[in-house]
């Protein structure tokens, strides 16, 4: 496979587990897993800059936005942790640590990492006056209401001597004993069970009705304070004044000074966390001084002076009874072992993902094999072995892949270079048909907000909905409930699906699911084409010649146009005035300004997000980087930026914008 296709590919594979992760709170690999495939993409990213693109995974932090709340930036932006999952790693970080503080005494304070939904708490006049989850590290949703309910949380501090403002960050959590009794409750109403308890916490705080989060006990433990007025320069010092606020703070907190303290501070908490109340799932170090801390500085996506050790997943041994088969959106069919019940990370355990059908080849699987399972940062499951000393006259045959959908009875097909089995009927096999109106309605695409996928669901048995056309003949009389009573919130769906008609353009394409074209693809197509009629006509020779559409996109793009049954439901849509080309508005803000100039986008900014601000890069036929080399153009420069940037910036004489600079440069 070409780098290129395999840095799309990578691209892709990450984005659906981002997107799994954060949006769904269904994640399907393990953080490892995730770890190890960014690391591969971040490598080939490093070798290869020509092909950057500034929406790869690589380049953001992650999102768990949802637009039900009221969106709020961060003062401070909330970084993610760099993950590291052996000692070597935390040596090296120690090292790290060191040579930048030139040989200063340090001290390191080690915390447990819980594993919940982190939040930022800001307190002005000892009050607390706004929730904020992490989003996408920049802005979050204002979740004030819902965590008001968490009894743990002070709702006004105790005590004296705290500032007038600051911010408190932490983390969310459901506790082991509240978690099993809500899955209990759940399987009794056979509903979906939730994965592990930082899934439930998550959608539990993101539900609509407050009343539901204070009936699930949530828990929180607070491990950071932010703000210009804070008692001491030691992070430890701060959290300890902070519990005497009334701050849930974790008494499994140290101060250390050397290696060897470290290690064992791990050794101790690989054993005693199974004792928790709450899952963790690592040990989280910091450099103690809040000076020491801006010493070191950041990176792009962490801070130079944390660090999150990971612990290793557990690991149980149990019978594989039989293997079945899910149908997701694009027709991938993923394989899924079914166990007996096991004991694993505080949770039963019955299903294991098996990825595909390479791996299951790997593991040699047979129906009634003794199968070792790990819950790799205690989240989904996987079988990891197969103990085949204890195979038997007993064991069943070899677990094959299936040759035919498990759905419509379609053949499958395998795409070159991809790992997956495809249904390829993907107009008439029904996982693939609920999977595109969801992905039609989801926020990247036309952000139809009033719709779920169990709503879809319901609509799709009731044969309201056969494709994403339906949804807008969808009167209000038909889903106001059988005694009206939901009239309210039938007209709320009724009139979204009516505002999705003026999404632009671009997320029109993204929204149609063309397989492989995802949210950057479908840009550039747009942008090229201007019209659905022009792209709808495009030939294989005209879209290999678009920078960043290659031959399986191209292919697909075609396929996808050659179908009948596509067509009708473009000109259906069309009837039904979505946007079908790019408006005026749109083509009159694209210009030629910044074109053949590479750019990087580095720092905190005031007037603009940092999305904006790449958007506007390539609205005005720029190219965003995210390395300073000698064919930098500039840099558009925000607070706070990377000083490693910063000095190589000067070093090649490479101009450095501010905000203003770089608005005049376009208006």
């Amino acid at each position: 496979m070409e780098v290129k296709e395999q840095i799309e590919q990578l691209r892709k594979e990450l984005d659906r587990h981002n997107y799994n992760y954060y949006v769904l709170n269904a994640p399907e690999i393990s953080d490892h897993e995730f770890d190890r495939l960014m690391r591969k993409l971040q490598e080939l990213e490093e070798a290869h800059p020509e092909y950057y693109d500034p929406d790869s995974p690589t380049q953001r932090v992650g999102s768990d936005l949802n637009q039900d709340f009221t969106q709020v930036a961060h003062r401070y932006p909330m970084l993610s942790l760099s993950n590291t999952y052996n000692k070597q790693e935390v040596a090296e970080f120690y090292e790290r640590v060191q040579a930048g503080l030139k040989g200063e005494h340090f001290e390191i304070c080690c915390e447990m990492k819980y594993d919940g939904l982190s939040i930022s708490l800001i307190y002005e006049h000892g009050r607390l006056v706004r929730a904020v989850t992490r989003g996408d590290g920049i802005q979050g949703d204002d979740v004030t209401e819902n965590v008001r309910t968490i009894r743990c949380i002070p709702l006004r501090l105790r005590g004296n001597g705290y500032p007038e403002n600051f911010e408190i960050r932490g983390e969310i959590l459901m506790p082991w004993v509240s978690f099993e009794a809500l899955n209990k409750e759940r399987e009794e109403r056979e509903e979906p069970l939730f994965a592990n308890p930082r899934n439930a916490a998550s959608g539990t705080l993101k539900s609509k009705n407050s009343s539901v989060v204070a009936q699930r006990k949530l828990d929180a433990y607070l491990y950071y304070l932010l703000g210009n007025d804070i008692p001491s320069d030691g992070h430890y010092e701060n959290l300890q004044a902070a519990r005497s606020w009334g701050f849930k703070v974790s008494t499994a907190m140290k101060k250390v000074t050397t290696l060897e303290e470290i290690y064992q501070y791990i050794d101790y908490w690989d054993t005693e966390r199974k004792n928790l109340p709450v899952a963790t799932d690592g040990i989280v170090l910091k450099v103690n001084s809040l000076q020491q801390q801006r010493a070191l500085g950041y990176t792009a996506k962490s801070p130079r002076w944390a660090i999150a050790y990971k612990f290793q997943a557990e690991r149980a041994r149990t019978r594989l009874n039989a293997v079945t088969f899910q149908v997701g959106r694009t027709g991938a069919v993923t394989p899924v072992a079914n166990m007996d019940p096991v004991q694993l990370a505080g949770t039963i355990v019955k299903r294991a993902t098996l990825h595909n059908a390479d791996i299951m080849e790997q593991l040699d699987l047979h129906i009634g094999d003794m199968v070792y399972v790990e819950k790799g940062g205690e989240i989904i499951p996987k079988i990891v072995g197969v103990d085949k000393d204890a195979r038997n006259a007993q064991t069943g045959p070899k677990a094959q892949f299936i040759t035919y959908c498990p759905e419509c009875g379609e053949k499958l097909v395998r795409y070159e270079g991809e790992a997956a089995w495809y249904c390829p009927n993907d107009t008439a096999c029904p996982p693939q048909i609920k999977g595109r109106i969801e992905h039609y309605i989801s926020r990247k695409a036309m952000n139809i907000d009033s719709l779920g996928p169990e709503t879809v669901d319901d609509y799709y048995h009731r044969g309201l909905i056969h494709d994403v056309a339906d949804l807008y003949d969808i009167r209000v009389d038909q889903i106001n409930g059988e005694d009206g009573t939901r009239e309210k919130s039938a007209q709320k769906v009724v009139r979204s699906i009516a505002d999705s008609t003026k999404v632009p353009f671009e997320r029109v394409v993204f929204a149609l699911g063309i397989r492989f074209v995802g949210e950057i693809a479908a840009k550039t197509l747009a942008r090229h084409f201007k019209t659905m009629e022009a792209l709808k006509t495009a030939t294989l020779e005209e879209l290999l010649q678009i920078n960043g559409i290659g031959s399986v996109i191209a292919e697909s793009v075609i396929r996808y146009f050659h179908n009948g049954t596509n067509l009708q439901l473009i000109q259906r849509l069309k009837e039904h005035g979505v946007q079908m080309a790019l408006s005026e508005e749109e083509l009159s803000t694209h210009s030629d300004k910044l074109s053949g100039q590479s750019i990087v986008v580095s720092g905190v900014f005031s007037l603009h997000s940092r999305d904006e601000y790449k958007a506007m890069i390539e609205q005005h036929g720029g190219k965003n980087v995210s390395s300073i080399s000698s064919k930098t153009s500039f840099v558009l420069a925000g607070a706070n930026m990377g000083p490693a940037k910063l000095e190589k910036a000067n070093k090649l004489g490479i101009p450095i914008l501010s905000e203003t600079e770089f608005l005049k440069k376009i208006e």
